[in-house]
């Protein structure tokens, strides 16, 4: 055991060297801030600090909302992106919808944080707001991105992007599709006034579309294919376009089938009327203000206007117009064909140029090849796969009914188009009713067609026919009249 002389004794020399040691820092403490400049002092520090500071394992990435006066994309693919991660331990959140929006709008708090996994490994979003300190200024919104310092190529060469490709797909899927058309007031996104808009409420869609089932595989096939194949027309050296011929009989669902091609791609849609252009430099002017992911459409290709190079020709069919009156319309059909495929096609990306004609032999060849007009469509009449369909959407028959062998008969034989079909089936809810109109138009289409065939103008099918369609009428009639008086009954 130490005895209390030696403890004490101990002590005083502990206190004596304590005091040795401090004695001597401090001297050394002054001889540095004697002999050293400052600067050098500054890094000596800081290089102590470097070596026998604690290392954090975590790093922060700072996204800003603003780069300058520009908008910083990856704060507002952040900020979409981050609504589908909200868990149910987050406190608060916002919500919003406008007017144009489907679908509500949900984001986080300010000081809210949420938890992301990518590649097995964890991520922290913190939203922060700062208020600003003097009036008249902005808050100072950003996202702060944590996660372990060994990740961070990751983060910046695959997740940043993985967000980035993320949000642009959720909004995809939350756009609005526009109807565009030129000279109308419409809402302020009018491509500096050229264009006017409204929001496309057309309920068309590839199932709903009355059309024949391989036909309808093959144009969702293509328009897959041109999407995906950004790359590949960079490769060629071809604009990044397609141009779809749609023809047939009116009535053929043509306009319908447009409004399902914008409502499956989200491509807005660019009604031009080529009637409404003087000169190719008003057409280049309409090019360029189109957006990028839209379907422009010329309806009626083959009576739309009448081109200067044709009209100054020497066609036998048509009459010589003074140079006067082409004067007055100087787009020409050089000026629509560089359009299609000249210098002025390139202007944007992911463009869909679709024509509509009824008569496809009266267009100029000169606008049929490919690279103009790469996929002709024939909307043809309707057929059985067309009427079952239709029979589906208006009747949800989705089975067989004992008018179907009778209609699939006739209609193989006779010329009607979707649009009479349809007619005849939206006429009444019930089935029996309704498909006994279908096959009294049919009916009346095919002894139309046997007498004209014959050249019987005045026979007596053609009063047939005309007898089939009123006493069509008179049922209906009589059948509405009987319901009027069940209801008065009941009350």
């Amino acid at each position: 055991m130490f005895s209390l002389s030696e403890m004490q004794s101990s002590a005083s020399t502990l206190f004596s060297a304590y005091a040795s040691f401090a004695t001597s820092m401090m001297l050394v403490r002054s001889m540095v801030n004697e002999v050293l400049p400052s600067p050098v002092r500054s890094y000596l520090q800081s290089a102590f600090r470097y070596f026998f500071t604690p290392r954090a394992n975590q790093l922060t990435i700072v996204i800003d909302e603003c780069c300058g006066f520009n908008s910083n994309q990856v704060y507002e693919a952040a900020e979409i992106y981050l609504r589908t991660k909200i868990s149910p331990s987050t406190e608060r959140f916002k919500v919003n919808k406008t007017r144009r929006q489907k679908n509500l709008n949900i984001a986080i708090e300010k000081g809210e944080e949420v938890t992301d996994t990518f590649a097995d490994f964890h991520l922290n979003w913190k939203f922060v707001s700062i208020e600003p300190q003097n009036p008249g200024h902005r808050e100072k919104r950003f996202f702060e991105l944590s996660f372990n310092k060994k990740f961070k190529e990751i983060v910046l060469n695959d997740y940043l992007p993985f967000v980035l490709a993320k949000s642009k797909e959720i909004k995809q899927n939350d756009k609005v599709v526009k109807l565009y058309t030129r000279d109308c007031l419409g809402d302020d996104d009018d491509g500096g006034g050229i264009w006017g808009s409204i929001d496309l409420e057309h309920p068309s869609t590839f199932e709903t579309l009355a059309m024949d089932t391989k036909l309808k595989k093959a144009i969702i096939d293509d328009l897959d294919r041109f999407v995906k194949r950004r790359d590949f027309y960079k490769k060629v050296g071809k604009a990044w376009k397609r141009g779809y011929l749609l023809y047939g009989p009116p009535g053929t669902g043509k306009s319908s089938l447009i409004a399902a091609m914008a409502n499956y791609l989200k491509f807005d849609i660019y009604d031009l009327e080529l009637t409404s252009l003087y000169s190719d430099s008003e057409l280049r002017r309409i090019l360029v203000s189109t957006s990028n992911r839209s379907i422009l459409v010329i309806e009626d290709i083959d009576c739309s206007v009448e081109m200067q190079d044709r009209l100054l020709g020497n066609e036998p069919s048509k009459p010589k117009v003074s140079k006067t009156e082409v004067s007055q319309t100087k787009l020409t059909l050089s000026g629509l064909l560089n359009f299609m495929d000249g210098l002025w096609s390139s202007c944007g990306d992911e463009k869909i140029v679709v024509f509509t004609t009824n008569y496809k032999d009266r267009i100029d060849p000169a606008l049929l090849r490919p690279g103009r007009m790469d996929m002709h469509i024939l909307m043809s009449y309707c057929t059985t796969q067309g009427f079952k369909l239709l029979a589906s959407n208006y009747l949800d028959i989705h089975g067989h009914h004992r008018l179907f062998g009778e209609i699939e008969g006739l209609i193989e034989n006779v010329k009607v188009t979707p649009a009479e079909v349809a007619e005849e089936l939206m006429r009444s809810e019930n089935p029996d009713v309704a498909l006994g109109g279908v096959v009294n138009l049919l009916k009346r289409k095919q002894i139309e067609a046997s007498n004209i065939k014959e050249g019987k103008t005045n026979a007596p099918e053609v009063q047939q026919a005309k007898r089939l369609k009123t006493d069509g009428a008179k049922k209906r009639a009589v059948r509405n009249c009987r319901k009027k008086t069940v209801r008065s009954m009941r009350y």
